[in-house]
């Protein structure tokens, strides 16, 4: 029997504050990276995370939510000592609008050599602890499937230019990509996001993915060649954590083929455009799950099925 794949995910955990119009503010469990190991933890990955937590209340039922769905966490305490919160208000369509209250750093992370990493959002670029997602990259890209999703925070962010200089980095460091059209539409104004997914194209990934909402994906190949996948029709209760299931739904289909570790980078490049298009369908799929549904509760395998 095959050893399952050791997968690390490094990066935010948080409270999801949220607030639809005319209803009380409700809690819920969230974090972009916390969100993609979840759904990772759903389909029978095991992955570990790492992030910060604060010794409260909130960090506590942060660890429950992820233990329940076989994530290991591994935590570190912020400064301020407090579990960090996103205030999402949604409007009438279910998109979400957040505001961070954050403190960020990453805990050391042992040297064991993991099959894939994903990192991204706001551990990527808010200081200290994106300094220590960028070392974390490095050390581990030569051994590792390495995925990205840069999710643009402008709440966050006070310099887009530092902001893009650190996240083209890592671009650089992975193998796959994956963006929404929103966030290359803050890193590049004015461009066509599938023009300025092609620059970070060459800037080394075997394969950037951006998506559009409802109105499916552009998938772009290291070689420059694009093309345009549909997604999954659903009714829409809320947007939250469709973009980070959409990520997992990716690596999911990547690691069921076998496609992790030292060679994954040649393996992404090695398939067809007929098997990319399977792989990101199947992440659509994964993802209009998420979105019929309140909250950031992605599928279970027996909901979402094989690759």
């Amino acid at each position: 029997m095959s050893r399952q794949p050791e997968v690390l995910v490094a990066g935010e955990a948080l409270i999801d504050i949220v607030q639809q119009p005319g209803a009380e503010p409700v809690e819920l469990p969230g974090g972009s990276c916390a969100n993609v190991a979840l759904a990772l933890g759903r389909l029978g990955w095991e992955p570990r995370l790492a992030t910060a937590l604060g010794d409260d209340e909130r960090g506590d039922r942060l660890r429950d939510w992820l233990a329940v769905s076989d994530v290991t966490v591994d935590a570190v305490v912020p400064p301020s000592g407090r579990t960090s919160t996103a205030a999402a208000v949604l409007d009438a369509t279910g998109a979400a609008r957040y505001e961070f209250d954050l403190s960020w750093e990453l805990p050391q992370i042992d040297d064991q050599p993991y099959d894939a990493v994903h990192v991204g959002s706001i551990a990527s670029v808010l200081p200290p602890g994106a300094d220590a997602v960028r070392d974390l990259v490095r050390r581990t890209r030569r051994h590792a499937l390495v995925s990205f999703d840069p999710n643009a925070r402008p709440a966050i962010t006070t310099d887009a230019g530092a902001a893009r200089a650190r996240v083209e980095e890592l671009v650089s460091l992975a193998d796959v990509v994956k963006v929404s059209d929103e966030d290359l539409g803050w890193y590049f104004p004015g461009v066509d996001p599938a023009d300025a997914a092609a620059v970070w194209g060459g800037l080394g990934p075997a394969v950037v993915v951006v998506t559009r909402g409802g109105s499916g994906a552009t998938v772009v190949r290291a070689g420059g060649q694009r093309f345009d996948v549909p997604g999954v029709a659903a009714v829409v209760a809320d947007t939250i954590a469709a973009g980070d299931t959409f990520t997992a739904g990716l690596l999911d289909a990547l690691l069921s083929a076998g496609i992790h570790g030292a060679d994954a980078y040649a393996r992404i490049t090695a398939l067809d455009d007929d098997q990319l298009v399977r792989v990101v369908h199947h992440a659509h799929a994964a993802a209009a799950i998420t979105v019929s549904r309140p909250g950031a509760d992605p599928p279970t395998r027996d909901e979402l099925g094989t690759p």
